[in-house]
């Protein structure tokens, strides 16, 4: 087992879906900010380090030995999973997100005066680059990453990629990740941690839901990504050359 007090939150996280839930109840970013130690993040956070250690140790340990190991897994198996879980999630839950926000926003500020002011910028913003980003990993990188790894797989050189190195579409796919996260630490800050006032109707609260919903689902996301296959697909670019 990874030994947790040499380890950055990244690290941890991607060897442990368990270790994953401790740090979303901990309010712990394990994606976008993943990649600092854990005794600085605890620090910072307030929590006693080494209570948050023996929680990971415990969680770790009890984990089930069935659970998928994304770190250890065929490239193309965890491409898929992200696509078919991760990138349908986004295609399916965006447009009627946006719907509800668009709604409340109308009733809301018509009925109680300013609302959730700066929400539906925020949620535009992130949804226009959510839509192109997974467009460009499907079209562009992820056929890329696959194709090297079949071509290891076969004994063969790895194939030719018109941007050079994948180190160079993986830095744009972070940069995305990194405005991505700030974009939705903006949505939960407007929304005061998604809460729901006294008066809050059906949609309104479906709303917070979603929103919520949104943020851990793309948490994963980018941890899948940013902390097991784009270092997985580095290292076979570099192992190939």
């Amino acid at each position: 087992m990874l030994e947790i007090q040499d380890a950055t939150v990244s690290e941890i996280a991607a060897g442990s879906l368990a270790a994953v839930r401790v740090f979303e109840r901990l309010g712990i970013d394990y994606c976008c900010g993943g990649k600092r130690p854990l005794a600085d993040v605890c620090r910072e956070k307030g929590h006693d380090l080494a209570s948050v250690e023996n929680e990971l140790e415990s969680a770790m340990t009890a984990a089930t030995i069935s659970a998928r190991n994304w770190s250890t897994a065929p490239l193309r198996e965890l491409i898929e999973h992200i696509v078919g879980t991760h990138h349908e999630y986004l295609r399916r839950e965006l447009s009627p997100l946006g719907a509800r926000l668009e709604k409340v926003y109308q009733v809301y500020n018509e009925r109680y005066g300013d609302t959730l002011i700066g929400l539906t910028d925020a949620f535009a913003g992130v949804r226009s680059e959510l839509e192109m980003h997974i467009r460009k990993e499907e079209a562009i990188l992820f056929p890329a990453i696959a194709g090297y790894e079949a071509a290891s797989i076969a004994g063969a050189p790895l194939p030719r990629a018109s941007f050079g190195s994948v180190s160079n579409p993986i830095r744009m796919m972070e940069a995305e990740h990194d405005s991505a996260g700030k974009a939705l630490a903006e949505i939960r800050t407007i929304t005061a941690d998604y809460a729901i006032p006294d008066y809050a109707c059906v949609t309104y609260r479906s709303l917070m839901a979603g929103l919520q919903e949104l943020e851990q689902d793309l948490h994963m996301h980018i941890h899948l990504e940013n902390n097991i296959l784009f270092p997985r697909a580095i290292r076979l670019e570099n192992s190939g050359r």
